[in-house]
């Protein structure tokens, strides 16, 4: 279970961007939170990969309540999510080859002995060519670049995903890619799933359930 209780959150404790936000993701479930543009879902689906302290309320994962937030998690807790922002070029350092950005965190974990075999399983899954992982991010395109970040999520195997506007800046044949590929790795290894968006067409063809905003403020 993803549970985040009344959490409070922002960047000046003096004034949150939300106060008292809930949400529940069932083991294996997938959730579509849809808000529109800073509403503060952002920062929420931050809460909840790991990646930023809330002012207060609780954030559960897998029954462990979770009392770090970036480096200061369990290593254990932290490799357990998977995050995928919306804008690809911001999250990825622009002096990796492709190949390299996607295996980045087998490398920071000590699991380099796996790179070579996790990037042949996943550039396909993502639909990355050879010549495309020899590529810098500068030297292809925002759905390229976004296929690598994918990977890069999913290469230490998490049990929940986060997808913060994943597909906001792509194309329909790219973004109908990048959640099939979401979908196939959930089928087999029963990851729970958060995706974040404004497009409720696709969070409510794409997830098991979509919660408005408002809806997580109570």
């Amino acid at each position: 279970m993803l549970e985040l209780d009344a959490i409070t959150a922002g960047y000046d404790r003096r004034a949150p961007v939300f106060r008292g936000a809930s949400l529940t993701v069932p083991p294996g479930g997938s959730v579509g939170l849809l808000g529109p543009s800073g509403c503060g879902k952002s920062t929420l689906a931050r809460v909840a990969a790991l990646l930023h302290r809330p002012d207060a309320g609780r954030l559960v994962l897998d029954g462990t309540e979770v009392r770090g937030w970036r480096h200061g998690a369990p290593r254990a807790l932290r490799t357990s999510v998977g995050v995928v922002f919306q804008q690809p070029r911001l999250s990825a350092d622009p002096r990796l080859r492709l190949a390299d950005l996607i295996v980045e965190p087998l490398r920071a974990t000590g699991r380099r002995s796996e790179a070579e075999d996790r990037l042949a399983e996943l550039a396909p899954e993502v639909g990355l060519t050879a010549d495309l992982l020899a590529r810098r991010p500068h030297e292809v395109s925002d759905g390229q670049l976004q296929r690598a970040c994918l990977a890069r999520a999913l290469v230490l195997r998490p049990r929940w995903l986060v997808c913060d506007e994943m597909t906001a800046m792509l194309d329909a044949s790219t973004t109908a890619a990048l959640v099939a590929a979401v979908e196939a790795y959930r089928a087999r290894s029963g990851a729970g799933l958060l995706a974040v968006g404004h497009d409720r067409i696709l969070l409510e063809r794409w997830c098991d359930r979509t919660v408005d905003w408002q809806e997580c403020l109570g």
